[in-house]
């Protein structure tokens, strides 16, 4: 467990935070584009907890997962500057790929996305359907590099950027406003762009709510940052059930949000996170990917306490899933 700071003196060398000015003006500019997902009761967790437990259902969201939001936003910022390009580069597991494909077909922007050699089958159609290019690479890093300078295209970070962090933050402005007021939120954890922004917006909202990131264990880049005071870099994450999570490094951007604005960052093991997929599936009867499920597996292994009598929110971040791998 990776206790933030109580006050941000010292930390982020000057990046400027996200505020939730920021996170509105995002939310007006993608309004209409995305869909403001539900904050699903879940009945048979919260009678097993003893807490009210509701789910901000992002796996519902266009192209399976929250990531168009900040896809779209930092777009649509570049459009308003008159700075929008002909295409974009990227790197991504799947999710981030397939939002900023969507996002891109959207707005005739075109999609070159550096993705691992071996992704999940259903992420790569899930690109390919909206009209994104798919370059396979065992080092995303390197790859990235490569296809900025032969193409000319700008980088569309999958959560270092200001404008990605700002549009994942109208996930917890939604939150905020469509339930009562949480005590406790839980959030997926990879690179850190999800839990900045919903932090962002949570703090501001709702300032008396614990704000709490999980991540696996074996791809906890966020934890060792926060431990060691700056971005820690991983160069060859072990392989996660919850792939969605498998960032290489937190971010200059990301680290200084996590560090301002959440409570605590918090480990789960692949044991914990492989039982709890198919248990939230069933009580949900959602269709969520393991990345999903990591905040269920922190309050099943009790590295998290839920509030009793109190409100918690589960950001089910994506639906991608592999259902061979669920079978």
């Amino acid at each position: 467990m990776h206790r933030a700071p109580d006050s941000f003196a010292g930390y982020g060398r000057g990046v400027a935070l996200v505020t939730i000015d920021d996170i509105s003006d995002a939310a007006n500019r993608i309004e209409g584009l995305v869909l403001r997902t539900p904050l699903v009761d879940n009945q048979v967790l919260s009678h097993e907890f003893g807490t009210r437990v509701l789910l901000k259902a992002e796996n519902l969201q266009h192209a399976g997962s929250f990531k168009v939001r900040g896809a779209l936003n930092t777009l649509l910022t570049w459009q308003e500057r008159g700075e929008l390009p002909e295409g974009v580069v990227s790197f991504s597991a799947g999710n981030h790929a397939a939002a900023v494909a969507y996002a891109g077909k959207r707005l005739g922007v075109r999609v070159i996305v550096a993705m691992p050699s071996n992704p999940v089958p259903s992420k790569v159609a899930n690109v390919r359907r909206f009209g994104g290019e798919i370059v396979p690479t065992d080092d995303l890093a390197a790859t990235l590099a490569e296809l900025a300078e032969e193409h000319g295209f700008p980088i569309l970070h999958p959560f270092d950027q200001p404008e990605v962090i700002a549009g994942q933050g109208t996930a917890g402005l939604e939150l905020c406003a469509d339930g009562p007021p949480p005590d406790l939120v839980l959030v997926p954890v990879g690179g850190g762009g999800l839990l900045s922004g919903v932090a962002a917006a949570v703090r501001k909202l709702a300032p008396s709510a614990r704000v709490v990131g999980v991540e696996p264990a074996t791809s906890n880049a966020m934890s060792q940052s926060l431990a060691a005071g700056k971005v820690v870099r991983i160069d060859n994450p072990s392989a996660t059930v919850a792939d969605g999570l498998t960032a290489p490094f937190a971010g200059e951007h990301t680290l200084p949000h996590v560090q301002a604005y959440v409570d605590d960052v918090v480990e789960v093991d692949e044991a914990a996170i492989s039982a709890a997929w198919p248990e939230l599936i069933e009580s949900s009867k959602l269709l969520v990917e393991p990345a999903s499920a990591v905040c269920l597996a922190a309050l099943r292994s009790g590295v998290v306490e839920a509030p009793r009598d109190g409100v918690t929110v589960l950001v089910v971040s994506g639906g991608n899933a592999d259902l061979t791998r669920l079978a």
